[in-house]
């Protein structure tokens, strides 16, 4: 799961210089209104995880109201929404809770190739998106990223390109790491060189032994506030994801971002239409809004996490284009995993040794 950050306020930093300015992302959103058609739409997202100004374009040009529902964390959108107080139509949500959502039957499959503007997600995407939906027939590719290290050029011995930065002791109380069992697990298994998604249990122990070793060089286990300790000076590094690292930049130039030559985690979040959606066809049109150049450069420009959208990536400017933050090299991506949904008894494994480390 990928927690969001607070929306961006345009600023100079992110002004015309870096794409086509604040809000310029061509959405018609003065089109005239088409009558309502009755229809409703119940969609589930994290929480500032969609310019909200798309919502109400998508219904001013379908007819098709939106409730719009939100969650902090995957695992918070997984209970609620299995709790059925609510029939969600669209669900979005991070790959591993993708794949089970998927495993459940929780999840209708999609002709994506009858999506009008669904060629402006790239193959690339489809293909990290085949490691949750090997088949492409269920989830829709929505951001991605990687996740590494953030961290403060003026405070480190030289240029940092490993996990190991994080338990040599070199940088005790200066580190902040995620507030996430995946992802922190992830730091240490990859750093051990093991897969993310291994189900060893000698190697899962491991990896505990090793953050219950480092635990007490960690100032704090954060999610969104990871990055802004590291831009305050409160922390020297941090654990973030790719478009936190980019934000982090633009508050502090003295920041830099790695994806560690041990390798790491690569992200998708995707949408999906649920079992319960009785009405498809809206549900299909709210997804191919979502494709549509101008839809997705709105809800990027509003986010800034990386995006699957080609078309997006090819009116970027080049300083947006170049910056691993946003568009992660192909170098990276080759070095990670896609964290997918690990079952019984190591979910349960996890959550025990998860429960000690925190507890510590």
């Amino acid at each position: 799961m990928k927690k969001r950050f607070v929306s961006i306020i345009c600023t100079a930093a992110l002004s015309a210089s870096l794409f086509t300015g604040c809000g310029a992302s061509g959405a018609n959103s003065e089109a005239p209104a088409v009558p309502l058609t009755g229809e409703t739409l119940t969609v589930f997202n994290y929480s500032e995880y969609l310019d909200p100004d798309m919502l109400e374009q998508f219904t001013r040009e379908s007819g098709i109201e939106v409730k719009y529902e939100e969650a902090t964390t995957a695992e918070e959108l997984y209970t609620k929404y299995k709790a059925g107080g609510i029939s969600y139509d669209l669900v979005c949500t991070a790959d591993y809770m993708v794949k089970r959502l998927i495993d459940e039957g929780e999840a209708q499959q999609v002709d994506f190739s009858t999506l009008g503007n669904i060629n402006n997600i790239g193959k690339k995407y489809w293909d990290i998106n085949k490691a949750i939906d090997p088949d492409n027939s269920y989830a829709l590719p929505y951001f991605w990223g990687t996740l590494g290290i953030l961290y403060d050029t003026t405070k480190v011995n030289g240029e940092i390109d490993s996990w190991d930065v994080l338990f040599n002791g070199d940088y005790a109380g200066e580190i902040i790491m995620q507030d996430s069992m995946r992802d922190t697990f992830m730091v240490a298994l990859k750093y051990l060189g093991y897969s993310v998604n291994t189900t060893d249990e000698s190697q899962i122990r491991e990896a505990a032994e090793l953050l219950m070793k480092q635990k007490p060089d960690v100032e704090a286990y954060l999610v969104d506030e990871a990055r802004d300790e590291v831009v305050a000076g409160n922390a020297t590094m941090a654990v973030v994801y790719s478009g936190e690292a980019y934000l982090g930049h633009l508050y502090n130039p003295d920041l830099a971002y790695v994806v560690p030559k041990e390798g790491s985690n690569v992200w998708v979040d995707s949408w999906l239409v649920t079992k319960n959606c009785q009405n498809t066809d809206a549900a299909r049109k709210f997804l191919d809004f979502l494709c549509r150049q101008d839809v997705a450069t709105a809800n990027f420009e509003f986010i800034y996490y990386s995006t699957p959208n080609e078309a997006v990536i090819k009116n970027m400017d080049a300083e947006l284009k170049n910056d691993p933050a946003i568009v992660p090299t192909d170098e990276s991506v080759d070095l990670c995993e896609v964290c997918t949904q690990v079952e019984g008894d190591t979910t349960e494994l996890y959550n025990e040794l998860w429960k000690e480390l925190k507890a510590q």
